[in-house]
């Protein structure tokens, strides 16, 4: 079921959004309301079955039989397809709308019930959440015309043993089944798990099988949700719809079951999150609060992800746009107490060297007593990216004694952890030491140490370094007429066009790749190109060099947050 939304704002059109549906979505769509007046004046709806005018005014609602004059000639017009539509549901309602052309309202109904629990038809209706007209007549309708399980037929799943395929009827004589698609945080009772009933008889203080999981569960008292309010329940049967407290082990997308008879039925698939924002407490008091109240949230809404991300010492929370992040946001000091502040997550830059070089270093201190001496030669050169670290150790003659060449591993992984350019990871780099000498009383393990790190930042300076960027395969899913502006965006965020490739239905998926720090506000950028009308999702690809301009700029920036530290 569609519905038209939001009919009271300026330049809002029912015929025009009704014909893009037609267009766009499915030629299934037929309007079972039509809107009374338009923009600022849309004050109610007609019933195209009933030719019924509900109109709304101060919380009020006036139904009428009488269909205003203007809206007559419109009314018979997408009645009589209406009309058509319930008549081929059915070869009985068929045969009598061709003999005598029309139904009963009646007969309509019955038509719009049958095609609508096929798939054959899909109604439209229409209104302003808003401003709460027609929303009553919204609710009406779902009751009197969605289909009902034992209408729907029989639920298909895998058994989780045998793998062979399993179904259950929506029967009590069946064996108990559910799907748990809601998963909320309550502060006062803690966890509330929904699930829908789709086979059998479930019973208060009932132990069932978690099929996802493979484990037994233990389920309290049962409760039919109606808002906030909970009303006991002592049996669920097919197509209800309740809530029990305090699960364990079960989450959203999960199969509840009957251990002698275990089914397990695929889970919701969820869209990828496409917007990521660090996340940082304003209190530090909050800090420890923050990790549990994120996982909860996390458990209640399957596209919200939080981790930790060790490179840039951040927590990223990741969404379905800024304003689903803000919402969250929202309900994280609402039912948690903590309060946090967004900004943009930090690009896991690293760096590397593109030439190779002979380093020398030494560490050489005298102040009275014990001195430290610690003297290496290091041969830096780049790996192939990907390649990470490889330190070897080419002494030979006990030039230096073997219990100080970890150190010198150390001293040199301690260095490029740090980073040469801008603070950032060295990687892809092999270092031999292959020469230097000791000193039989003065020499340490942290001289040697200092030497490893004092020569690798000497040679990498000396060895071209250069910093590189993650790069993301970008798929962009847009209406064929915005292509050129979605492919021109992703030229100026640097990107390389990989592909295009037809969907069907005037819908082209472009592939890209494109730097992970050009896609940080995408989402926002590909709503107001497309209308939003585009959608897109990335992963990691690999890394790549920085151009020399945009480097510079990350080296500078992070010059000046060193001064501004010291």
């Amino acid at each position: 079921m569609l519905f038209v939304n939001k009919l009271d704002k300026e330049h809002a059109d029912f015929r025009r959004t009704l014909s893009q549906i037609q267009e766009k979505l499915s030629n299934k769509a037929v309007a079972v309301q039509l809107p009374v007046g338009s923009e600022e004046s849309f004050h109610g709806v007609v019933d195209l079955i009933s030719r019924k005018t509900f109109t709304f005014e101060k919380e009020k609602v006036h139904n009428s039989n009488e269909v205003p004059s203007e809206l007559k000639d419109q009314v018979e017009e997408l009645r009589e397809k209406l009309v058509e539509a319930a008549a081929e549901t059915d070869d009985d309602l068929l045969s009598k709308y061709l003999d005598s052309g029309d139904l009963t309202d009646e007969e309509i109904r019955t038509g719009l019930q049958g095609g609508i629990a096929s798939g054959k038809i899909f109604p439209v209706l229409c209104g302003s959440a808003f401003k709460n007209i027609a929303v009553s007549n919204l609710l009406d309708f779902l009751k009197e015309y969605s289909p009902s399980p034992v209408s729907r037929g029989p639920v298909s799943g895998k058994n989780p043993k045998s793998g062979g395929e399993e179904t259950r009827k929506p029967a009590d004589s069946d064996p108990f089944s559910a799907l748990v698609f809601k998963t909320t945080a309550d502060p006062f009772v803690g966890k509330l798990t929904y699930f829908k009933v789709f086979s059998g008889t479930l019973k208060s203080d009932t132990v069932v099988y978690n099929a996802s999981r493979e484990r037994d569960e233990k389920l309290a008292t049962l409760f039919i949700m109606k808002g906030k309010h909970q009303d006991t329940a002592t049996e669920a049967g097919p197509g209800d719809i309740v809530t029990v407290a305090k699960l364990q082990e079960t989450v959203t997308g999960d199969t509840l079951c009957v251990k002698e008879r275990p089914i397990f039925f695929p889970p919701i698939d969820f869209p990828a999150p496409v917007q990521s924002l660090a996340v940082q407490p304003k209190s530090k008091g909050d800090e420890d609060k923050l990790g549990s109240a994120l996982s909860r949230l996390a458990e209640e809404d399957p596209t919200f992800k939080v981790r930790r991300d060790t490179e840039v010492k951040q927590t990223i929370i990741s969404g379905m746009g800024e304003l689903h992040l803000e919402n969250t946001v929202d309900r994280l000091k609402r039912k948690f107490g903590v309060d946090v502040a967004l900004e943009p997550p930090k690009i896991p830059y690293k760096e590397t060297i593109k030439g190779k070089t002979q380093i020398e270093g030494k560490y050489k201190r005298q102040s009275g007593g014990r001195g430290q001496y610690g003297h290496c030669w290091l041969e830096l050169e780049p790996l192939p990216r990907g390649g990470n670290f490889e330190f070897v150790d080419k002494i030979v003659g006990g030039v230096i004694p073997k219990n100080y060449i970890p150190s010198v591993e150390k001293g040199v992984r301690d260095a490029m952890e740090e980073g040469i350019l801008a603070g950032y990871p060295l990687v892809d780099v092999k270092v031999k030491v292959y020469d230097g000498s000791y000193h039989t009383v003065d020499s340490s393990d942290m001289a040697f140490k200092i030497a490893g790190s004092m020569a690798l930042r000497k040679g990498a300076l000396e060895a071209n370094p250069v910093i590189l960027e993650p790069v993301a395969v970008v798929e962009v899913t847009v209406p064929e007429n915005f292509m050129g502006d979605v492919i021109g965006d992703l030229n100026g965020k640097r990107g390389r066009i990989l592909g295009m490739e037809p969907l069907g239905k005037g819908l082209q998926l472009i592939r890209a790749q494109v730097p992970v720090a050009e896609m940080q506000r995408y989402s926002i950028d590909l709503r107001s190109i497309t209308q939003a009308r585009g959608s897109f999702k990335s992963e990691f690809s690999h890394y790549e060099e920085v151009p020399h301009i945009i480097a510079e700029g990350i080296i500078e920036a992070y010059r000046a947050l060193k001064e501004e530290k010291q």
